[in-house]
């Protein structure tokens, strides 16, 4: 996954690709992003296109 990819990937399979990886490999969005070179409102923005927003607590993307 680089910014391409996030870029033109279709924002559902986003949200299920980047709660994976929260779930399984990274303990928080910033993990992830460092790992993968992306900026984190580079994802939250495009996920909020569909109502989905970043939960600390959770460490997953939640519906608003």
């Amino acid at each position: 996954m680089d910014r391409d990819s996030l870029q033109n990937m279709d924002v559902f399979m986003l949200l299920s690709l980047i709660n994976m990886k929260l779930r399984d490999e990274f303990d928080s969005l910033n993990s992830l992003c460092d790992d993968y070179d992306i900026k984190e409102d580079e994802i939250k923005t495009k996920l909020r296109t569909i109502g989905y927003v970043y939960n600390v607590d959770n460490n997953q993307f939640i519906s608003e």
